[in-house]
């Protein structure tokens, strides 16, 4: 049984939160595109950025805060302009972003953290900006976190969302998160971005690398086309609401509020895959056998990118040659003799051998998935393993459509 269960909520189901989404003008549809999220009080905080070395002007304001105070107070993030390859101007709005913000929250500027999604090259649109703040904030509230998950999509079919509740020295802890992403979507912080709310108290050096791993073991083992964003960014903040004793050394409590964290992250992650852009379904590939965890995750993170091996699932096609050449060209090393892959219940190679299997059954088995038929889940579900080393490792990918090409041709126009 885990020691967790799941709660409604979102972002504001940890005590001490609020959050809004609302439409702003920034957007030519008139959809919600500007959100915010707002802590009580001064939250602990630590991110994750992009490793591009085209980054958007908040990823750089975001990784300076971080660095200069590992707190924060209020989460801006809008939607439409990713204010990414825009320059001096683009620096200055995103600090004007958070002026604004500060003084219409009664805040430090500085306890402003901002994050922008949309068309690389272009600057936010400031007027519609300066007019919404307000607004925003005056929609904040402690039942807002929908809203919010809405108003920071883009191509995003749904919102995406979740919130879990475990225990620490007998007291409830709530951990709560909104995302968006659907393309450009690929590890190495895969446009993705991802707002968690927490309300244990805990050490900003501990809640650093809890959130490093957890994004390590999600959103950094996800892809839907191989390309990785100017704007990937993963901001989660603890406020210590829950008035649990402070977590301040590794240890059981610790361990049990990571494990938390990182199913939030996973929840999330996979959420992003399987609303990749054109995705029939999700894939999930589970690596075993290798001489450690991250080996194990290379590999995995490789198949499920595999635009070959993507390109087969949308086909219905069992090519289990292409999950073996992607394992091969992963970068890791092994006994081809030890190669072993299962796709479903179907048993593909083993002993570096290929086996007969039922070809249409396992087509089957992928259009049943695909349909959320086969066990009401919707996910191709592929095994491999590569020896007898510790190493496990998962990945999530989704397959590669039509209507994916479509989607990215006229995305501008």
């Amino acid at each position: 049984m885990s020691e967790w269960h799941e709660i409604p909520g979102g972002v504001t189901a940890p005590k001490g939160y609020k959050a809004a989404g609302i439409a702003a003008g920034l957007k030519p549809s008139g959809a919600p595109d500007l959100a915010l999220i707002v802590s009580d009080v001064e939250a602990i905080a630590a991110g994750v950025f992009t490793t591009s070395q085209v980054k958007a002007a908040c990823v750089d304001y975001c990784r300076q805060r971080l660095q200069a105070k590992a707190a924060a107070r209020a989460i801006l993030c809008n939607a439409g302009q990713a204010n990414a390859a825009t320059g001096a101007q683009g620096w200055a709005d995103a600090v004007e972003s958070t002026e604004i913000l500060g003084q219409a929250l009664g805040i430090p500027a500085d306890a402003v953290l901002v994050a922008s999604t949309g068309v690389i090259g272009q600057r936010i649109k400031m007027e519609p900006l300066r007019l919404g703040i307000p607004q925003v904030v005056a929609a904040l509230s402690s039942e807002g976190s929908d809203q919010a998950a809405k108003a920071i999509c883009t191509t995003d079919l749904v919102a995406k969302t979740i919130a879990l509740e475990t225990t620490l020295d007998g007291r409830p802890v709530r951990i709560g998160g909104i995302c968006k992403g659907s393309g450009m979507i690929h590890p190495n912080m895969a446009t993705m971005l991802a707002f968690v709310t927490c309300d244990a108290m805990i050490s900003p050096h501990l809640w650093q690398q809890m959130v490093s791993r957890a994004a390590d073991k999600s959103f950094n083992q996800i892809t839907v086309d191989g390309d990785t964003s100017t704007n990937d960014s993963l901001i989660a903040l603890a406020n210590g609401q829950s008035r649990t004793p402070a977590i301040t050394e590794p240890g059981p409590e610790a361990d049990k509020l990571e494990a938390a964290l990182t199913e939030v992250c996973m929840h999330l992650a996979k959420a992003i895959a399987r609303d990749g852009e054109g995705a029939t379904c999700l894939i999930e590939v589970r690596v075993s056998g290798a001489t450690d965890d991250e080996a194990a995750r290379q590999i995995a993170r490789t198949i499920a990118g595999s635009a070959l091996f993507k390109a087969a699932v949308f086909g219905r096609d069992p090519n289990w040659g292409r999950i073996a050449a992607a394992a091969g060209r992963a970068g890791v090393p092994f006994e081809q003799d030890h190669l072993r892959v299962q796709l479903g219940d179907f048993l593909l190679m083993e002993n570096g051998q290929p086996l007969p299997f039922d070809r249409p059954a396992a087509s089957a088995y992928i259009k049943a998935a695909a349909a959320g038929e086969y066990l009401k889940a919707d996910t191709v579900l592929v095994s491999v393993s590569v020896g007898g080393g510790s190493g496990s490792g998962m990945a999530w990918g989704c397959d590669l459509s039509y209507d994916y090409v479509k989607i990215n041709a006229e995305y501008t126009t």
